[in-house]
This record gives C-alpha cells, structure tokens and sequence, in this order.
C-alpha cells in the first residue's frame, strides 16, 4: 500500500518595499488620525510599492528568490507557480507568467487565482492538490498585491486600510504526515455589492466615465463586511477544529488574514486561543489582501516548530473565506 501523499511546506519567502506610509502621512491627505486608525483597524502603518514601472510582479520576484535560496533550488526546477492577486501587472498575461520569466522558472506552467484576501488560502489548497496528486514535485504557492494601485487616497474608509507586499511558499511531497492536512473554503459570490472594484472588467471597460466617477478603486461598505467577516472567518475556523477533532489547546497558532484587529481578536475568542497564539503583524504592513497570511508565516518562521498545528483563516471581497489546516514540518 502507497504512503499517502502530503504537501509540506518547505521554504517560505516573503517581501515588503521600504516606503512607509504611517498615519501621521494619511493625516495629511484626509480627515483621521492615529488614535482613530490604531484603536479602529491596529495598523500604525504600511509599506508602499514606489517607482515607474513596479508592479505585482515585482513583489513576487523576491519572495521566489528567497524560496530558491533558503531551499537550495534552481528556479528551473519549480514545476508550477501559482500566484494570488487582485492587482494583476495586466488584466492578461497572467502575473505568475510574468514571474516565472523575471526569475527563470522556465519549466514551470502557472497562473494567477483571484480571491481577493481569501486568495493565498485558495491558492495553497489548489498547489496542494497537485502535489498530492503525485503530478508535481515543486509548486510554489506566492499572495502578494499592490493595493496601493486601486487605493484612492481621498477616502479615508478605505485608504488607512491597504498596503503593499507579498509572500509564498514552496510545497513539496511528504509521506509523514506534514503540511496541508485540510481546509475548509467558502465563497458567496452576493457579498459583491459590499466589496468590489467596479471598473476595469468586461462589465465596465476603461472610459473617460469610469476614470471620472473613481470606479477603478477599491469600494468597501465597512460595516456590512467588518459582520460578514468576523462571523465568517470564526465560524469556518471553528468547524475545521471540529471536523479534525481538535480544540485551541491542539493548535500552536492561529496564522489569520490582517485585515482588522477586532477581526482576528474576534476569530481567535471563538477557538478559545491566547492571544500569544495569534500571528499579529498589521500594525506593520496593513491589509496587504493576499499578501497578509504568508508574511505573517515570513515574520514568524524562526518560531515555528516541527510537528505545530497551524490554522490559516481568511475573508475577504466577492465574499470568500476559508480556514486551512497545517502541520508545520521543518
């Protein structure tokens, strides 16, 4: 009888650029202040992609470099690249062709998944199922957005909110048990009117009408969301306990999407975890969409012990949510 297949991480990589914006900054381009950012959302500040020419990509690119390097692995032997964004360097070529070539993965296939905040869950579930499939040896699974291009940074609702960076992870095969063991992936494609981009799509192409009307930044309805997400993200991550037979004190951290702190308090309360169990990273990058969940396992890796049970959970536009299970095994 074969061994069932796992895929484990085995290499994690992670970016953010160097220009900060802090809410001192956003004090100066809109009605706010740090007291009422930090007490509201916990970000005290977020990192900005600048120079002509940067793009999503361009965030990606370091994050397989280190992967590459911390793994010891050619880019040439990455069999597929998945990458997670709303902010795709074009509408088409995908942003995972573009990487691919920028690093020299040239024997990779991959594609980009669209998923907004939930992206890098739908993501790493999907590069797992090829690995488990025995089809594919190196998946790397990359969340990175530059939200700081679809921000208007007249509305102060949504501006305090987002920033810019990414982070992956290589996926390999393990017969012991470790990496991906299970995920729990939702979505309700009605939640759209709360959270959406309007223009830009097939629905309402470029015009002079669109670009007037500010309907190629990002809208959020703060409130509707803030109720859908905090009920979503703990209820699918108190089911993913509950279906693997598991309680808080089995799980060594809750790895959660960085959207707003009352969020991932709210999230961790419900699977009755410490707060010295939660991956908090916010008040550093801000909402990075699907960025948040890698880098916070960038940030925390040195913590990180073989054989820890991780939760990853995440909401985020269109509506999708999701929780994943993970043995950590390196």
């Amino acid at each position: 009888m074969s061994q069932k297949i796992t895929a484990a991480i085995t290499a994690v990589g992670g970016y953010v650029p160097e220009d900060r914006l802090t809410n001192a900054d956003l004090e100066k381009l809109v009605e706010t202040n740090d007291e009422w950012i930090l007490s509201r959302t916990g970000i005290k500040e977020r990192r900005i992609l600048k120079g002509a020419g940067k793009a999503t990509s361009d965030l990606c690119v370091p994050v397989v470099e280190e992967i590459c390097r911390k793994r010891g692995i050619r880019p040439d032997e990455i069999d597929c690249m998945i990458v997670a964004t709303v902010t795709p360097d074009m509408v088409f070529p995908a942003t995972a062709n573009i990487v691919c070539d920028k690093v020299g993965a040239k024997n990779a296939w991959g594609f980009d998944m669209s998923a907004a905040c939930s992206g890098f869950l739908y993501a790493l579930t999907t590069g797992a199922m090829y690995i488990e499939s025995g089809r594919f040896r190196k998946v790397v699974v990359v969340g990175a957005d530059k939200m700081s291009a679809i921000v208007d940074y007249s509305d102060r609702t949504t501006c305090i909110i987002f920033g810019d960076g990414g982070g992956g992870v290589l996926l390999e095969p393990n017969t012991e048990g470790f990496g991906v063991l299970d995920s729990i992936l939702k979505s309700d494609g009605s939640g759209r009117s709360h959270l959406h981009m309007k223009g830009g799509g097939s629905l309402k192409p470029a015009t002079h009408e669109t670009v007037a009307a500010k309907e190629h930044f990002i809208y959020q309805e703060g409130q509707s969301v803030f109720k859908f997400a905090v009920k979503g993200m703990s209820d699918v991550s108190a089911e993913l306990l509950e279906r693997n037979h598991l309680t808080g004190e089995d799980i060594a951290w809750l790895v959660p999407h960085q959207a707003n702190k009352r969020i991932i308090d709210a999230t961790a309360a419900r699977m009755g975890l410490s707060a010295d169990k939660v991956m908090i990273n916010i008040h550093r990058y801000g909402n990075t969409t699907a960025g948040t969940i890698p880098l916070c396992l960038w940030d925390w890796e040195d913590k990180l012990k073989k054989g820890d049970n991780l939760v990853m959970a995440a909401f985020g536009g269109g509506f999708t949510w999701g929780a994943t299970l993970v043995k950590w095994g390196h």
